[in-house]
């Protein structure tokens, strides 16, 4: 398994396409993003060919908007999976204006970058009900993490960074960056534990 590449080098790559149209740069972001934002987007509740279908999007999106990006507003991750996450909710509005369709909710549009249960229009009322609560509990209880430890949390459970890949991002001792997450884990359980629904 190649290593993970850097985020100087993913900007390297991006900053490629954005003006020269590299092909090979595009190839490589391709490489590294797409089944990760197919993983997620399954995770999510999509269908296999649906989260295809989404990616390849996200990345002609990227191709097409790469100029445009900027680093200092937020991580090329984040931007990606923000786009795929778009394209996901555009796409459940598209099914749900359909005749006869039910309509997909949406409780909370503001991404955090851990959108781990989405929504899904095939659910009944009462299963989009209780997934919209635990949703909104899990972000309330993400976000009473110290930062750092969301930080670590996000780059290892959603964005499927490497824990050694993480410690050099970040700089910090990879110990430190599995006890940030153990610490987490650990919180969010109690958080979870005590909040309402």
């Amino acid at each position: 398994m190649p290593p993970l590449p850097t985020t100087d080098e993913l900007h390297q790559w991006l900053q490629a396409v954005a003006e020269r149209g590299d092909r090979g740069a595009f190839a490589a972001l391709f490489r590294h993003f797409a089944p990760r934002l197919k993983g997620f987007l399954v995770r999510s509740g999509c269908s296999e060919a649906l989260a295809e279908e989404l990616v390849q999007e996200a990345m002609v999106q990227l191709w097409r908007r790469a100029a445009s990006f900027d680093p200092a507003r937020a991580r090329l991750s984040t931007w990606l999976y923000t786009i795929v996450r778009n394209l996901r909710i555009d796409q459940q509005r598209r099914l749900a204006a359909r005749p006869g369709a039910e309509a997909a909710t949406d409780d909370d549009a503001a991404d955090d970058g851990f959108d781990a249960l989405g929504g899904d229009a095939a659910l009944q009322p009462e299963a989009q009900l209780l997934a919209a609560q635990r949703e909104r509990k899990l972000r309330r209880a993400l976000a009473a993490l110290p930062p750092e430890q969301a930080q670590v949390l996000r780059l290892s459970f959603y964005e499927e960074h490497a824990h050694p890949a993480i410690a050099r991002d970040l700089g910090i001792p990879l110990g430190t960056v599995k006890s940030r997450i153990r610490l987490a884990v650990a919180q969010l359980r109690r958080l979870l534990d005590g909040l309402e629904p």
